[in-house]
Order: C-alpha cells, then sequence, then structure tokens
C-alpha cells in the first residue's frame, strides 16, 4: 500500500488573525439614514391620510335623540 506523504507543519491554532467584516456604511451613519425614512414614510402617511375626502355622513344610530344634541352646544 502506499503511503500518503504528511507535511510536517506546525499547527497555527489562534495565531492567525481573523478579518474583520467592515459594514459597507457606518452604523451611526446607517442608523441616521433609517430614522430619516421611517420619519419620512410616517409623514407621507399622515399628509395621505389627511388628504382624503371626508366620507359622507350615513344614517343616525338608532335612538338618536338630534334636539337634545343639539342644545349641549
Amino acid at each position: 500500500m502506499a503511503k500518503e506523504k504528511k507535511k510536517n507543519q506546525a499547527r497555527q491554532i489562534g495565531k492567525t488573525a481573523l478579518q474583520e467584516k467592515k459594514p459597507f456604511i457606518d452604523p451611526k451613519l446607517r442608523s441616521r439614514i433609517e430614522t430619516i425614512v421611517f420619519l419620512l414614510v410616517l409623514l407621507f402617511f399622515f399628509i395621505l391620510n389627511n388628504t382624503k375626502k371626508e366620507p359622507e355622513r350615513g344614517p343616525y344610530p338608532p335612538f338618536y335623540n338630534k334636539t337634545a344634541e343639539s342644545s349641549n352646544q
């Protein structure tokens, strides 16, 4: 049988430095961008909600007394 040749290398466990992952965007800048995007989306839905026409008034509920409501004003 043929023997496999083993290379005599010293084990380098824990001696090699790990490559640190560099973020695409600085975390502080990313947080600011996310906040600005969130506020813009919030502003968009606020404007969208308040620019629609008011729904037409429906019928009064049963047993509603219109005269009692107008005397309180």
